[in-house]
Protein backbone atom coordinates (compact mmCIF):
# COMPACT_ATOMS: atom_id res chain seq x y z
CA UNK A 1 0.00 0.00 0.00
CA UNK A 2 1.66 3.33 -1.24
CA UNK A 3 1.37 6.69 1.24
CA UNK A 4 -1.18 8.14 -1.03
CA UNK A 5 -3.51 5.37 -0.57
CA UNK A 6 -3.44 5.11 2.97
CA UNK A 7 -3.99 8.99 2.41
CA UNK A 8 -7.51 7.79 0.99
CA UNK A 9 -8.21 5.44 3.61
CA UNK A 10 -6.98 8.27 6.64
CA UNK A 11 -8.93 10.57 4.77
CA UNK A 12 -12.29 8.23 4.64
CA UNK A 13 -12.08 7.72 8.17
CA UNK A 14 -11.74 11.31 9.01
CA UNK A 15 -14.61 11.91 6.35
CA UNK A 16 -17.05 9.33 8.56
CA UNK A 17 -15.84 10.86 11.94
CA UNK A 18 -16.72 14.54 10.47
CA UNK A 19 -19.97 12.74 9.81
CA UNK A 20 -20.74 11.69 12.94
CA UNK A 21 -19.33 14.34 14.97
CA UNK A 22 -21.54 16.88 12.98
CA UNK A 23 -24.85 14.59 13.23
CA UNK A 24 -23.82 14.17 17.51
CA UNK A 25 -23.89 18.46 17.20
CA UNK A 26 -26.36 19.11 15.50
CA UNK A 27 -29.26 16.41 17.01
CA UNK A 28 -27.47 18.32 20.71
CA UNK A 29 -28.32 21.84 19.08
CA UNK A 30 -31.46 20.47 18.26
CA UNK A 31 -32.10 18.76 21.69
CA UNK A 32 -31.30 22.21 23.45
CA UNK A 33 -33.55 24.41 21.06
CA UNK A 34 -36.36 21.91 21.58
CA UNK A 35 -35.50 21.72 25.36
CA UNK A 36 -39.34 21.67 27.15
CA UNK A 37 -41.26 20.97 24.20
CA UNK A 38 -39.81 17.49 23.75
CA UNK A 39 -40.96 15.99 27.01
CA UNK A 40 -44.51 17.46 25.75
CA UNK A 41 -44.24 14.57 23.37
CA UNK A 42 -44.57 12.15 26.02
CA UNK A 43 -47.93 13.40 26.46
CA UNK A 44 -48.72 12.13 23.48
CA UNK A 45 -48.13 9.16 23.85
CA UNK A 46 -51.69 7.82 24.63
CA UNK A 47 -52.57 4.27 23.03
CA UNK A 48 -53.75 6.18 19.41
CA UNK A 49 -50.65 4.11 17.87
CA UNK A 50 -50.92 6.72 15.08
CA UNK A 51 -50.19 9.45 17.29
CA UNK A 52 -47.11 7.03 18.49
CA UNK A 53 -45.75 7.02 15.52
CA UNK A 54 -45.67 10.84 15.06
CA UNK A 55 -43.76 11.28 18.14
CA UNK A 56 -41.30 8.81 17.05
CA UNK A 57 -40.76 10.45 13.95
CA UNK A 58 -40.41 13.57 15.34
CA UNK A 59 -38.08 12.80 18.05
CA UNK A 60 -35.96 10.99 15.72
CA UNK A 61 -35.94 13.55 13.64
CA UNK A 62 -34.73 15.97 16.07
CA UNK A 63 -31.83 13.04 17.68
CA UNK A 64 -30.89 12.35 14.49
CA UNK A 65 -30.89 8.46 15.51
CA UNK A 66 -33.62 6.07 15.18
CA UNK A 67 -31.27 3.34 17.52
CA UNK A 68 -31.64 6.39 20.24
CA UNK A 69 -35.27 6.54 20.16
CA UNK A 70 -35.50 2.68 20.18
CA UNK A 71 -33.08 2.07 22.91
CA UNK A 72 -34.84 5.25 24.62
CA UNK A 73 -38.27 3.40 24.13
CA UNK A 74 -36.92 0.33 25.31
CA UNK A 75 -35.91 2.49 28.66
CA UNK A 76 -39.51 3.31 29.11
CA UNK A 77 -41.17 0.29 28.52
CA UNK A 78 -38.96 -1.37 31.32
CA UNK A 79 -39.81 1.61 33.55
CA UNK A 80 -43.09 1.19 32.73
CA UNK A 81 -44.07 3.91 31.60
CA UNK A 82 -45.40 3.09 28.38
CA UNK A 83 -46.59 -0.20 27.41
CA UNK A 84 -45.99 -2.05 24.69
CA UNK A 85 -48.82 -1.11 22.33
CA UNK A 86 -47.52 2.32 22.09
CA UNK A 87 -44.03 1.25 22.08
CA UNK A 88 -44.90 -0.16 18.99
CA UNK A 89 -46.24 3.01 17.30
CA UNK A 90 -43.03 5.06 18.65
CA UNK A 91 -40.40 2.02 17.19
CA UNK A 92 -42.43 2.53 13.36
CA UNK A 93 -42.05 6.34 13.97
CA UNK A 94 -38.76 6.24 14.51
CA UNK A 95 -38.03 4.65 11.22
CA UNK A 96 -39.56 7.38 9.28
CA UNK A 97 -37.54 10.04 11.26
CA UNK A 98 -34.40 8.54 10.43
CA UNK A 99 -34.58 9.37 6.64
CA UNK A 100 -34.53 12.80 7.49
CA UNK A 101 -30.46 12.42 7.79
CA UNK A 102 -30.71 10.18 4.46
CA UNK A 103 -32.05 13.57 2.40
CA UNK A 104 -29.81 16.01 4.14
CA UNK A 105 -27.08 13.72 2.65
CA UNK A 106 -28.09 13.81 -0.92
CA UNK A 107 -28.57 17.44 -0.88
CA UNK A 108 -25.42 17.55 -2.76
CA UNK A 109 -27.46 15.63 -5.76
CA UNK A 110 -31.13 18.06 -5.85
CA UNK A 111 -29.16 21.26 -4.52
CA UNK A 112 -26.13 23.14 -6.49
CA UNK A 113 -26.34 25.64 -3.66
CA UNK A 114 -26.05 23.19 -0.85
CA UNK A 115 -23.04 21.27 -2.04
CA UNK A 116 -20.57 20.49 0.65
CA UNK A 117 -17.25 21.58 -0.90
CA UNK A 118 -19.41 24.92 -1.57
CA UNK A 119 -21.43 26.03 1.52
CA UNK A 120 -20.47 23.70 4.15
CA UNK A 121 -17.29 25.69 5.43
CA UNK A 122 -19.39 29.07 5.49
CA UNK A 123 -21.59 27.60 8.14
CA UNK A 124 -19.21 25.80 10.35
CA UNK A 125 -17.76 29.79 10.53
CA UNK A 126 -21.41 31.17 11.09
CA UNK A 127 -22.15 28.22 13.59
CA UNK A 128 -18.49 28.80 15.34
CA UNK A 129 -18.57 32.75 15.71
CA UNK A 130 -22.38 32.44 17.08
CA UNK A 131 -21.08 29.91 19.67
CA UNK A 132 -17.99 31.86 20.53
CA UNK A 133 -19.79 35.34 20.28
CA UNK A 134 -23.32 35.39 21.06
CA UNK A 135 -24.68 35.73 24.51
CA UNK A 136 -27.89 34.51 24.27
CA UNK A 137 -28.13 30.34 25.39
CA UNK A 138 -30.72 30.22 22.41
CA UNK A 139 -28.53 32.16 19.79
CA UNK A 140 -26.07 29.72 20.93
CA UNK A 141 -28.18 26.33 20.00
CA UNK A 142 -28.60 28.03 17.10
CA UNK A 143 -24.57 28.31 16.04
CA UNK A 144 -24.49 24.24 17.10
CA UNK A 145 -26.92 23.19 14.91
CA UNK A 146 -25.32 25.59 11.87
CA UNK A 147 -21.98 24.15 12.92
CA UNK A 148 -23.21 20.03 13.56
CA UNK A 149 -24.62 20.33 9.75
CA UNK A 150 -21.20 22.07 8.71
CA UNK A 151 -19.27 19.61 10.02
CA UNK A 152 -21.62 16.73 8.49
CA UNK A 153 -21.39 17.91 5.34
CA UNK A 154 -17.70 18.20 5.24
CA UNK A 155 -17.07 14.58 6.84
CA UNK A 156 -19.41 13.78 3.74
CA UNK A 157 -17.06 15.73 1.17
CA UNK A 158 -14.02 14.17 2.59
CA UNK A 159 -15.75 10.38 2.41
CA UNK A 160 -16.68 11.47 -0.98
CA UNK A 161 -13.24 12.76 -2.18
CA UNK A 162 -11.39 9.27 -0.76
CA UNK A 163 -13.51 7.26 -2.79
CA UNK A 164 -13.78 9.27 -6.02
CA UNK A 165 -10.22 7.62 -7.12
CA UNK A 166 -11.81 4.05 -6.98
CA UNK A 167 -15.10 5.20 -8.80
CA UNK A 168 -13.43 3.24 -12.10
CA UNK A 169 -11.75 0.30 -10.25
CA UNK A 170 -13.07 -2.89 -10.69
CA UNK A 171 -13.40 -3.92 -7.38
CA UNK A 172 -16.29 -2.23 -6.20
CA UNK A 173 -18.17 -3.13 -9.78
CA UNK A 174 -17.45 -6.78 -9.10
CA UNK A 175 -18.48 -6.48 -5.26
CA UNK A 176 -21.66 -4.37 -5.77
CA UNK A 177 -22.16 -6.90 -8.78
CA UNK A 178 -22.25 -9.36 -6.56
CA UNK A 179 -24.17 -7.92 -4.12
CA UNK A 180 -26.88 -7.02 -6.36
CA UNK A 181 -27.03 -10.61 -7.28
CA UNK A 182 -27.52 -12.50 -4.15
CA UNK A 183 -30.44 -10.36 -2.50
CA UNK A 184 -29.24 -12.25 0.96
CA UNK A 185 -26.22 -11.74 0.80
CA UNK A 186 -26.71 -7.71 0.27
CA UNK A 187 -29.35 -7.85 2.84
CA UNK A 188 -26.45 -9.43 5.10
CA UNK A 189 -23.60 -6.55 4.11
CA UNK A 190 -26.00 -3.66 5.16
CA UNK A 191 -27.10 -5.65 8.21
CA UNK A 192 -23.55 -6.12 9.82
CA UNK A 193 -21.82 -3.03 8.21
CA UNK A 194 -24.95 -1.04 10.31
CA UNK A 195 -24.59 -3.17 13.50
CA UNK A 196 -21.07 -2.21 13.76
CA UNK A 197 -21.18 1.35 13.44
CA UNK A 198 -24.40 1.16 15.69
CA UNK A 199 -25.63 3.41 13.21
CA UNK A 200 -28.13 3.08 10.07
CA UNK A 201 -27.62 7.35 8.87
CA UNK A 202 -24.24 6.82 8.80
CA UNK A 203 -24.47 3.81 7.33
CA UNK A 204 -27.00 4.84 4.48
CA UNK A 205 -24.52 7.92 4.18
CA UNK A 206 -21.31 5.74 3.76
CA UNK A 207 -23.61 4.15 0.39
CA UNK A 208 -24.83 6.89 -0.60
CA UNK A 209 -21.09 8.46 -0.84
CA UNK A 210 -20.65 5.51 -3.11
CA UNK A 211 -23.43 6.31 -4.85
CA UNK A 212 -21.84 9.98 -5.47
CA UNK A 213 -19.26 8.20 -7.00
CA UNK A 214 -21.52 6.47 -9.23
CA UNK A 215 -20.29 2.86 -8.21
CA UNK A 216 -23.60 1.49 -7.39
CA UNK A 217 -26.26 0.18 -8.97
CA UNK A 218 -30.10 -0.25 -7.81
CA UNK A 219 -30.32 -4.02 -6.78
CA UNK A 220 -27.03 -3.80 -4.75
CA UNK A 221 -27.85 -0.53 -3.03
CA UNK A 222 -31.98 -1.90 -2.56
CA UNK A 223 -30.58 -4.81 -0.73
CA UNK A 224 -27.53 -2.94 1.45
CA UNK A 225 -30.91 -0.38 2.25
CA UNK A 226 -33.19 -3.07 3.45
CA UNK A 227 -30.01 -4.44 5.47
CA UNK A 228 -29.09 -1.25 7.25
CA UNK A 229 -32.88 -1.10 8.66
CA UNK A 230 -32.07 -4.76 10.14
CA UNK A 231 -29.43 -3.87 11.52
CA UNK A 232 -30.16 -0.76 13.53
CA UNK A 233 -32.16 -3.08 15.33
CA UNK A 234 -28.93 -4.45 16.83
CA UNK A 235 -28.39 -1.34 19.34
CA UNK A 236 -31.80 -1.73 20.88
CA UNK A 237 -31.63 -5.55 21.40
CA UNK A 238 -27.99 -5.34 23.17
CA UNK A 239 -29.42 -2.21 25.52
CA UNK A 240 -32.50 -4.90 26.32
CA UNK A 241 -30.29 -7.18 27.71
CA UNK A 242 -30.25 -5.72 31.42
CA UNK A 243 -34.43 -5.29 30.93
CA UNK A 244 -37.57 -6.47 32.11
CA UNK A 245 -39.24 -8.73 29.43
CA UNK A 246 -41.90 -6.42 28.42
CA UNK A 247 -38.82 -3.83 27.62
CA UNK A 248 -36.97 -7.03 25.19
CA UNK A 249 -40.18 -7.79 23.70
CA UNK A 250 -40.14 -3.75 22.53
CA UNK A 251 -36.72 -4.31 21.57
CA UNK A 252 -37.96 -7.78 19.44
CA UNK A 253 -40.99 -5.88 17.76
CA UNK A 254 -38.26 -3.65 16.49
CA UNK A 255 -36.55 -6.57 15.25
CA UNK A 256 -39.59 -8.15 13.64
CA UNK A 257 -41.06 -5.19 12.01
CA UNK A 258 -37.58 -4.36 9.99
CA UNK A 259 -37.19 -8.07 9.10
CA UNK A 260 -40.87 -8.09 8.01
CA UNK A 261 -40.33 -5.25 5.93
CA UNK A 262 -36.96 -6.46 4.50
CA UNK A 263 -38.84 -9.75 3.28
CA UNK A 264 -41.53 -8.25 1.25
CA UNK A 265 -39.39 -5.79 -0.05
CA UNK A 266 -37.04 -8.37 -0.92
CA UNK A 267 -39.29 -10.65 -2.38
CA UNK A 268 -41.01 -7.85 -4.64
CA UNK A 269 -37.92 -5.70 -5.72
CA UNK A 270 -36.91 -9.19 -6.91
CA UNK A 271 -39.25 -9.43 -8.93
CA UNK A 272 -38.92 -6.23 -10.19
CA UNK A 273 -34.97 -6.84 -10.92
CA UNK A 274 -35.68 -9.98 -12.51
CA UNK A 275 -38.87 -8.51 -14.73
CA UNK A 276 -36.37 -5.24 -15.65
CA UNK A 277 -32.60 -6.57 -15.59
CA UNK A 278 -31.58 -3.49 -17.33
CA UNK A 279 -33.18 -1.52 -14.44
CA UNK A 280 -31.47 -3.48 -11.92
CA UNK A 281 -27.77 -2.96 -13.62
CA UNK A 282 -27.85 1.41 -13.38
CA UNK A 283 -26.09 3.43 -11.35
CA UNK A 284 -28.41 4.81 -8.57
CA UNK A 285 -27.91 8.49 -7.46
CA UNK A 286 -27.64 9.47 -3.34
CA UNK A 287 -31.33 11.15 -4.05
CA UNK A 288 -32.70 8.09 -5.58
CA UNK A 289 -31.51 5.97 -2.49
CA UNK A 290 -33.10 8.72 -0.37
CA UNK A 291 -36.07 7.89 -2.05
CA UNK A 292 -35.72 4.12 -1.56
CA UNK A 293 -35.02 4.46 1.87
CA UNK A 294 -38.11 6.67 2.98
CA UNK A 295 -40.83 4.85 0.76
CA UNK A 296 -39.35 1.78 2.05
CA UNK A 297 -39.82 2.86 5.36
CA UNK A 298 -43.13 4.69 5.13
CA UNK A 299 -44.70 2.04 3.27
CA UNK A 300 -43.73 -0.91 5.61
CA UNK A 301 -45.04 0.82 8.78
CA UNK A 302 -48.29 1.29 6.30
CA UNK A 303 -48.43 -2.10 5.58
CA UNK A 304 -48.22 -3.39 8.98
CA UNK A 305 -49.62 -0.27 11.18
CA UNK A 306 -52.77 -2.82 11.54
CA UNK A 307 -51.15 -5.69 12.88
CA UNK A 308 -49.51 -4.07 15.67
CA UNK A 309 -51.78 -7.08 18.17
CA UNK A 310 -50.31 -9.78 16.08
CA UNK A 311 -46.63 -7.84 16.58
CA UNK A 312 -46.80 -7.76 20.00
CA UNK A 313 -48.41 -11.81 20.23
CA UNK A 314 -45.14 -12.75 18.74
CA UNK A 315 -42.62 -10.92 20.58
CA UNK A 316 -44.66 -12.60 23.23
CA UNK A 317 -43.78 -15.94 22.21
CA UNK A 318 -40.24 -15.42 21.24
CA UNK A 319 -39.41 -13.56 24.74
CA UNK A 320 -42.33 -15.84 26.97
CA UNK A 321 -42.98 -15.49 30.56
CA UNK A 322 -44.00 -12.86 33.12
CA UNK A 323 -41.92 -9.93 34.19
CA UNK A 324 -40.15 -10.73 37.36
CA UNK A 325 -40.92 -7.78 40.21
CA UNK A 326 -37.93 -5.55 40.53
CA UNK A 327 -39.21 -3.85 44.18
CA UNK A 328 -37.37 -4.49 47.00
CA UNK A 329 -38.68 -6.27 50.18
CA UNK A 330 -40.50 -2.88 51.04
CA UNK A 331 -41.98 -3.14 47.50
CA UNK A 332 -41.25 0.77 47.05
CA UNK A 333 -38.43 0.71 44.21
CA UNK A 334 -37.43 2.76 41.77
CA UNK A 335 -40.62 3.65 39.09
CA UNK A 336 -39.08 6.03 36.44
CA UNK A 337 -35.40 5.79 36.26
CA UNK A 338 -33.79 4.09 33.05
CA UNK A 339 -30.30 4.49 32.04
CA UNK A 340 -31.52 4.27 28.64
CA UNK A 341 -33.90 7.59 28.68
CA UNK A 342 -30.62 9.14 29.03
CA UNK A 343 -30.04 8.92 25.29
CA UNK A 344 -32.45 12.01 25.20
CA UNK A 345 -32.34 14.84 28.00
CA UNK A 346 -35.29 16.15 27.58
CA UNK A 347 -37.19 12.84 28.54
CA UNK A 348 -34.28 11.81 31.15
CA UNK A 349 -35.22 15.38 33.05
CA UNK A 350 -39.38 15.19 32.54
CA UNK A 351 -38.42 11.50 33.78
CA UNK A 352 -36.20 12.75 37.08
CA UNK A 353 -39.22 14.99 38.09
CA UNK A 354 -41.58 11.85 37.84
CA UNK A 355 -38.89 9.62 40.70
CA UNK A 356 -38.85 12.82 42.65
CA UNK A 357 -42.53 12.95 43.03
CA UNK A 358 -42.76 9.29 43.42
CA UNK A 359 -40.06 9.85 46.35
CA UNK A 360 -42.11 12.60 47.87
CA UNK A 361 -45.06 10.67 47.74
CA UNK A 362 -43.56 7.68 49.48
CA UNK A 363 -42.62 10.59 52.32
CA UNK A 364 -46.01 11.93 51.97
CA UNK A 365 -47.58 8.90 53.08
CA UNK A 366 -44.64 8.24 55.96
CA UNK A 367 -45.14 11.21 57.41
CA UNK A 368 -49.01 10.84 57.74
CA UNK A 369 -48.35 7.20 59.41
CA UNK A 370 -45.94 8.81 61.71
CA UNK A 371 -48.51 11.43 62.80
CA UNK A 372 -51.01 8.97 62.98
CA UNK A 373 -49.04 7.40 65.55
CA UNK A 374 -48.31 10.38 67.53
CA UNK A 375 -51.48 10.98 68.06
CA UNK A 376 -52.30 7.49 69.05
CA UNK A 377 -53.08 6.67 72.89
CA UNK A 378 -51.47 3.46 72.62
CA UNK A 379 -49.29 2.66 68.75
CA UNK A 380 -48.18 -0.57 68.28
CA UNK A 381 -44.18 -1.26 67.87
CA UNK A 382 -44.63 -3.48 64.07
CA UNK A 383 -46.89 -0.14 62.88
CA UNK A 384 -43.91 2.24 64.23
CA UNK A 385 -41.39 -0.13 62.68
CA UNK A 386 -42.95 0.11 59.39
CA UNK A 387 -42.27 3.84 59.53
CA UNK A 388 -38.70 3.82 60.37
CA UNK A 389 -38.01 1.11 57.63
CA UNK A 390 -39.52 3.24 54.86
CA UNK A 391 -37.51 6.10 56.14
CA UNK A 392 -34.51 3.55 55.18
CA UNK A 393 -36.24 2.97 51.56
CA UNK A 394 -36.63 7.14 51.07
CA UNK A 395 -32.58 7.52 52.03
CA UNK A 396 -31.62 4.98 49.69
CA UNK A 397 -34.00 6.76 46.82
CA UNK A 398 -31.87 9.78 47.82
CA UNK A 399 -28.88 7.88 46.88
CA UNK A 400 -30.36 6.60 43.74
CA UNK A 401 -31.82 9.92 42.16
CA UNK A 402 -28.57 11.28 43.06
CA UNK A 403 -26.59 9.46 40.99
CA UNK A 404 -29.11 9.96 38.12
CA UNK A 405 -29.08 13.75 38.22
CA UNK A 406 -25.65 13.80 38.00
CA UNK A 407 -25.47 11.44 35.12
CA UNK A 408 -28.06 13.78 33.51
CA UNK A 409 -26.49 16.96 34.55
CA UNK A 410 -23.36 16.33 31.91
CA UNK A 411 -25.90 15.50 29.44
CA UNK A 412 -26.34 18.49 26.76
CA UNK A 413 -28.82 20.79 28.55
CA UNK A 414 -29.87 23.53 28.09
CA UNK A 415 -30.10 26.96 30.99
CA UNK A 416 -33.68 26.22 31.69
CA UNK A 417 -33.15 22.43 32.20
CA UNK A 418 -30.01 22.94 33.98
CA UNK A 419 -31.97 24.49 36.53
CA UNK A 420 -34.36 22.44 37.20
CA UNK A 421 -31.66 20.04 37.67
CA UNK A 422 -30.17 21.94 40.00
CA UNK A 423 -33.71 22.35 41.45
CA UNK A 424 -34.02 18.55 41.49
CA UNK A 425 -30.65 18.32 43.70
CA UNK A 426 -32.31 20.64 46.60
CA UNK A 427 -35.46 19.20 46.40
CA UNK A 428 -34.92 15.61 47.50
CA UNK A 429 -32.78 16.79 49.78
CA UNK A 430 -35.67 18.55 51.18
CA UNK A 431 -37.66 15.42 50.83
CA UNK A 432 -34.85 13.26 52.57
CA UNK A 433 -34.52 15.93 55.50
CA UNK A 434 -38.76 15.78 55.32
CA UNK A 435 -38.22 12.06 56.13
CA UNK A 436 -35.82 12.26 58.82
CA UNK A 437 -38.83 13.97 60.53
CA UNK A 438 -40.97 11.74 59.87
CA UNK A 439 -38.48 8.84 61.62
CA UNK A 440 -38.27 11.27 64.56
CA UNK A 441 -42.22 11.52 64.90
CA UNK A 442 -42.10 7.70 64.49
CA UNK A 443 -39.46 7.86 67.53
CA UNK A 444 -41.83 9.92 69.47
CA UNK A 445 -44.45 8.33 69.58
CA UNK A 446 -42.31 4.84 70.71
CA UNK A 447 -40.97 7.16 73.73
CA UNK A 448 -45.18 7.67 74.55
CA UNK A 449 -45.59 3.79 74.33
CA UNK A 450 -42.54 2.82 76.56
CA UNK A 451 -42.84 5.95 78.85
CA UNK A 452 -47.15 5.32 79.45
CA UNK A 453 -48.60 8.69 78.46
CA UNK A 454 -50.90 10.11 76.84
CA UNK A 455 -51.75 14.01 75.32
CA UNK A 456 -55.18 15.94 76.91
CA UNK A 457 -57.88 15.71 74.68
CA UNK A 458 -56.98 19.46 73.77
CA UNK A 459 -53.43 18.91 73.05
CA UNK A 460 -54.42 15.99 70.71
CA UNK A 461 -57.33 17.83 68.65
CA UNK A 462 -54.71 21.15 68.51
CA UNK A 463 -51.62 18.35 66.64
CA UNK A 464 -54.52 17.29 64.48
CA UNK A 465 -55.32 20.51 62.97
CA UNK A 466 -51.66 21.65 62.58
CA UNK A 467 -50.47 18.03 61.36
CA UNK A 468 -53.56 18.78 58.45
CA UNK A 469 -52.13 21.85 57.48
CA UNK A 470 -48.40 20.31 57.31
CA UNK A 471 -49.49 17.02 55.32
CA UNK A 472 -51.96 19.57 52.75
CA UNK A 473 -48.44 21.74 52.69
CA UNK A 474 -46.60 19.14 51.87
CA UNK A 475 -48.51 17.54 49.55
CA UNK A 476 -49.11 20.76 47.53
CA UNK A 477 -45.70 21.29 47.40
CA UNK A 478 -45.10 17.70 45.58
CA UNK A 479 -48.23 18.27 43.10
CA UNK A 480 -46.28 22.22 42.23
CA UNK A 481 -42.94 19.91 41.75
CA UNK A 482 -44.94 17.52 39.40
CA UNK A 483 -47.54 19.95 37.61
CA UNK A 484 -45.52 23.05 37.88
CA UNK A 485 -48.15 24.98 38.43
CA UNK A 486 -47.96 28.26 40.51
CA UNK A 487 -51.25 27.59 41.87
CA UNK A 488 -49.82 24.97 43.81
CA UNK A 489 -47.09 26.91 45.16
CA UNK A 490 -49.52 29.95 46.40
CA UNK A 491 -51.53 27.12 48.17
CA UNK A 492 -48.18 26.11 49.99
CA UNK A 493 -46.97 29.97 50.59
CA UNK A 494 -50.31 30.16 52.31
CA UNK A 495 -50.14 27.16 54.29
CA UNK A 496 -47.12 27.28 55.43
CA UNK A 497 -47.73 30.91 56.54
CA UNK A 498 -50.73 29.40 58.67
CA UNK A 499 -48.87 26.22 60.19
CA UNK A 500 -46.47 29.32 61.81
CA UNK A 501 -48.94 30.52 63.42
CA UNK A 502 -50.19 27.78 64.98
CA UNK A 503 -46.50 26.47 66.02
CA UNK A 504 -46.23 29.71 67.89
CA UNK A 505 -50.09 29.91 69.11
CA UNK A 506 -50.12 25.35 70.31
CA UNK A 507 -46.60 26.85 71.94
CA UNK A 508 -47.73 29.41 74.07
CA UNK A 509 -50.73 27.18 74.97
CA UNK A 510 -48.85 23.78 76.11
CA UNK A 511 -46.95 26.28 78.10
CA UNK A 512 -50.02 27.56 79.99
CA UNK A 513 -51.27 23.93 80.57
CA UNK A 514 -48.09 23.45 81.94
CA UNK A 515 -47.71 25.96 84.32
CA UNK A 516 -51.42 25.04 85.53
CA UNK A 517 -50.29 21.43 86.04
CA UNK A 518 -52.91 20.34 83.24
CA UNK A 519 -50.30 18.69 81.32
CA UNK A 520 -47.28 16.19 82.85
CA UNK A 521 -43.91 18.00 82.32
CA UNK A 522 -42.25 15.34 80.56
CA UNK A 523 -45.22 15.22 77.55
CA UNK A 524 -44.90 18.37 77.38
CA UNK A 525 -41.40 18.23 76.46
CA UNK A 526 -42.61 15.69 73.52
CA UNK A 527 -45.51 17.85 72.57
CA UNK A 528 -42.93 20.67 72.05
CA UNK A 529 -40.69 18.54 69.53
CA UNK A 530 -43.49 17.26 67.91
CA UNK A 531 -44.68 20.47 67.05
CA UNK A 532 -40.97 21.74 66.36
CA UNK A 533 -40.75 18.67 63.87
CA UNK A 534 -44.20 19.48 62.11
CA UNK A 535 -43.23 23.30 61.57
CA UNK A 536 -39.77 22.22 60.13
CA UNK A 537 -41.66 19.54 57.60
CA UNK A 538 -44.08 22.52 56.71
CA UNK A 539 -40.46 24.87 56.22
CA UNK A 540 -38.86 22.06 53.89
CA UNK A 541 -41.89 21.90 51.53
CA UNK A 542 -42.36 25.77 51.51
CA UNK A 543 -38.93 25.28 49.92
CA UNK A 544 -39.84 22.77 47.36
CA UNK A 545 -42.51 25.33 46.01
CA UNK A 546 -39.92 27.84 46.44
CA UNK A 547 -37.64 26.11 43.93
CA UNK A 548 -40.63 25.50 41.30
CA UNK A 549 -41.59 29.31 41.35
CA UNK A 550 -38.06 29.93 40.97
CA UNK A 551 -37.76 27.76 37.69
CA UNK A 552 -41.15 29.80 36.29
CA UNK A 553 -39.18 33.17 37.00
Amino acid sequence: MTIKELGYIFSFIGGLGMFLYGMNIMADGLQKAAGNKMKKLLGFLTNNRLLGVLVGALVTAIIQSSSGTTVMVVGFVNAGIINLTQAVGVIMGANIGTTVTAWLVSASDWSKVLKPEFIAPLIIGIGSFIILFAKSNQKKQIGEIAAGFGFLFIGLSFMSGAIEPYSDSPIFANVFRELGSNPLLGILAGTIVTAIIQSSSASVGILQTLAINGIVNWRSAVFVTLGQNIGTCVTALLSSAGANKTAKRAAVIHLLFNVAGAVIFGVLMTVVFTVAPGFASQNISSTQISMVHTVFNITNTLLLFPFVGLLVKLSGMIVPGEDESIADETGLALKHLDARILETPSFAVDNAIKEVVHMGEITIANVKQAITLVNKAEPKQDEIEEVLKTEKVINQLEGMITEYLVKISNLSLNETQHKTINNLFYTISDIERIGDHAENLAEFADYKRTHGFVFSEEAVEDLRAMSKSVVEGFEEAIKARGTENIEHVRKVVELEDDVDMQEEELREKHINRLSQRKCKTEAGVVFLDIISNLERISDHAYNIAGYVKDERN
